[in-house]
């Protein structure tokens, strides 16, 4: 059995129109590929794990609840009776792409470094066979705070442990670029799997096509590429098995809410990377679940609407 923690933030989601019809759900890049990769196959295969902090508050203790029903185990998310869970709007055009308004600056996850039973978190986190994160989950942390992660991934990965990162670059959690730059470059030469969307690639770093992304990464250290192209499907790269190619979805009539498509994809994407399936295998499970979720609204969907995976794929 393998065993995979996520680390980051989820956050209470209101998904609708401004002063109309909205609804209150959850979300985050983290919780959500860790929701739907839980769901895709059985507990007794992969082991999926959460590590994040939330309140005392009755929203963290639903919230949590919620991951639980979705066979995520929840020993390591912190509790902290002094803040509570961030918030996000989310808001659609026709076409169903979204923007994001959020008040997250004083959540629990925030905190989560600087609570007392951290490090010993760090200590069971020795025990996977993977962690995954995003640039997401680096850039809600105090600065200190973000080093002092980043470092202890570092050590982790001595002993064995595998990083996945997903870079999901959003400009305004930074004070700068070269902050964010920094930042990555300090995690990027100890990453085995890097999940990366071509368009925040080419904001953070200028890349001019996918390939540049994949030479670059390849030669920061990181020997499995994914660069995700929207609606090109995604590019994968293997500089030690030697395996490239690009896995074109099937187009998607009805999109109704891309809040969580990139997300999605790495779960279908992590349940075959984890199962020693092909890369060309993972990123058509990748594309399959994105291009489910995506008919949906909210980032996670109803879990009937994804209760056919696991027979699909395992």
């Amino acid at each position: 059995m393998k065993k995979i923690a996520f680390i980051g933030e989820c956050m209470i989601e209101l998904n609708g129109k401004p002063f109309g019809e909205m609804w209150q759900s959850y979300g985050g890049d983290t919780i959500n590929a860790a929701t739907y990769l839980s769901r895709m196959g059985s507990p007794n295969d992969i082991q999926v794990h959460y590590v994040s902090a939330l309140g005392t508050d009755n929203l963290s203790s639903q919230m949590c609840r919620c991951w639980q029903a979705d066979n995520i185990h929840t020993n390591w998310v912190l509790k902290d009776k002094t803040h509570q869970p961030g918030l996000y709007l989310i808001q659609l055009d026709e076409q169903g792409e979204r923007t994001f308004l959020y008040w997250r600056n004083q959540s629990a996850a925030h905190y989560m470094i600087q609570h007392p039973d951290f490090h010993q978190v760090l200590t069971e986190l020795q025990q996977v066979d993977m962690i995954y994160l995003s640039g997401i989950s680096l850039a809600i942390l105090p600065k200190n705070d973000r080093s002092f992660l980043i470092e202890r991934l570092i050590s982790l990965t001595k002993l064995g442990v595998k990083i996945a990162f997903d870079s999901n670059f959003r400009p305004k959690l930074w004070d700068s670029l070269k902050e964010a730059q920094d930042c990555y470059l300090q995690l990027l030469p100890h990453v085995s799997l890097a999940l990366v969307t071509f368009d925040d690639e080419q904001l953070l770093w200028g890349d001019d096509n996918e390939q540049a992304t994949q030479t670059r990464l390849h030669q920061i250290g990181i020997p499995t590429v994914i660069v995700k192209c929207g609606q090109n499907g995604a590019c994968f790269s293997d500089s030690q098995s030697h395996q490239y190619g690009q896995v074109i979805p099937e187009k998607i009539k009805n999109v109704v809410d891309t809040t969580s498509a990139g997300d999605s994809f790495n779960a279908g994407f992590l349940n075959g990377y984890l199962r020693n399936k092909p890369l060309n295998i993972c990123c058509y499970q990748g594309n399959r679940v994105a291009g489910i979720v995506i008919q949906h609204k909210g980032a996670i969907i109803d879990k009937h609407a994804t209760s056919h995976l696991p027979s699909e794929f395992n």
